[in-house]
């Protein structure tokens, strides 16, 4: 998962232009000397090189934002009273699933369909969340998606983690970002009239649903003290939740295995899929973005977001969840994973005749560029009436 947490609009990141080329110049006469080499364009964007132009103001931000979470940390240890705690760990699994379910499975990659009121609640916690609104963070992800890993990639992860984790937020962005962002289709977000709503009024209900309606409720309610009100509930809750999403972008890109798709950096990691509600099965969600449960276990321990789906699919307010084939699954494995998992290894010497190529990339249910056999092998829970789209 992608999202540009601190986008143009919350105010504080603002869409820029890429930072210029570097320029090398050579000596008058050198070329007389040397001897004319063919010059090398590598195939990988990462290595391009260009000016990084940091954005002091967002760097000032964050400096603020860590500083307060400290102070925060200190009060929830040393003075919060048990029912603030308890307050700011509901807020957190609220506004979690917000981004999971809502953001990310539901609108990103329409793994599955929302009634009304799910998608209005959803909407409520994703802002909550305060990581730009709706229609921005479905662009970015999207974008993440088709274009892993490349300049094209916000949080290219191949800049190292702490560019992939933070980084990127704190300079402009790649002109790539933009160009090749225009060839994601959006038009079924903005069909959408949750999302509009939420887009039109962003800026109004953000602060409040973000920190003035977490850090009311305590000292309203159960006289907790203002200072932890604002450093514990509203900042380091907020704080935590940055980083379990930022989480999935770097570590997630770096560390763990890669059962499914060996040729890509996305990885399966165990301890980001806890902080992150299930998200952390990243290996088989690049290779599978329109399956529900973003994994293909179904443990709810370290899936909370798809325990969540579920529940919301029982009581009849997700419908039309899709999920892929084991048979589908298996075969990928052997074609294309790195042998881990249940695997038969014999069917792994012609792996280097498969390699993952950026130009079939899909971001999920509804890209152009997904196959018909994919789409043919595709399982339905609890479908609608009308055939699926």
């Amino acid at each position: 998962m992608a999202p540009n947490l601190l986008g143009n609009s919350t105010l504080f990141l603002a869409e820029t232009n890429s930072a210029e080329p570097i320029q090398i110049i050579s000596k008058p006469g050198l070329q007389d000397v040397l001897p004319q080499v063919k010059p090398q364009i590598s195939s990988r964007s990462s290595v391009s090189q260009y000016r990084w132009q940091i954005v002091w103001r967002n760097v000032l931000i964050f400096i603020y934002l860590h500083i307060a979470g400290i102070y925060g940390l200190y009060y929830a240890i040393a003075q919060a009273q048990w029912k603030t705690l308890l307050w700011g760990y509901l807020v957190i699994l609220a506004s979690g699933i917000g981004v999971t379910a809502g953001a990310h499975r539901l609108w990103a990659h329409r793994t599955y369909k929302a009634k009304l009121p799910l998608r209005i609640y959803l909407a409520f916690c994703q802002t909550v969340a305060l990581q730009n609104d709706i229609y921005e963070w479905v662009r970015d992800h999207r974008v993440h998606h088709k274009f892993t890993d490349t300049d094209a990639d916000p949080h290219n992860s191949n800049r190292g983690f702490f560019f992939s984790h933070m980084g990127w937020l704190l300079v402009k962005k790649h002109k790539d970002v933009f160009v090749k962002g225009k060839t994601v289709d959006m038009s079924d977000v903005e069909a959408d009239p949750v999302v509009r709503f939420q887009r039109k009024y962003y800026i109004i209900l953000t602060p409040i649903l973000t920190f003035v309606f977490p850090a009311i409720v305590p000292w309203y309610f159960w006289n907790e003290t203002p200072t932890v009100c604002f450093y514990s509930v509203a900042i380091f809750r907020y704080i935590l939740t940055l980083h379990g999403t930022w989480l999935v972008n770097s570590a997630a890109h770096i560390w763990g295995y890669r059962p499914y798709d060996k040729n890509i950096n996305a990885t399966e990691n165990k301890s980001v899929s806890i902080l992150a509600f299930g998200e952390g099965w990243h290996n088989y969600h690049h290779v599978f973005p329109w399956d529900y449960k973003a994994a293909e276990l179904g443990n709810y321990r370290m899936n909370f977001t798809t325990a969540f789906l579920d529940l919301m699919s029982k009581i009849g307010q997700a419908y039309d969840l899709k999920t892929v084939s084991v048979d589908m699954i298996n075969k990928r494995r052997k074609r294309t994973g790195d042998g881990t998992g249940l695997v038969d290894e014999e069917l792994l010497e012609n792996e280097d005749k498969h390699h993952h190529h950026h130009d079939d990339s899909i971001w999920g249910w509804g890209d152009k560029d997904m196959k018909q056999d994919d789409m043919d092998m595709v399982q339905v829970h609890n479908p609608s009436r009308e055939k699926f789209d």
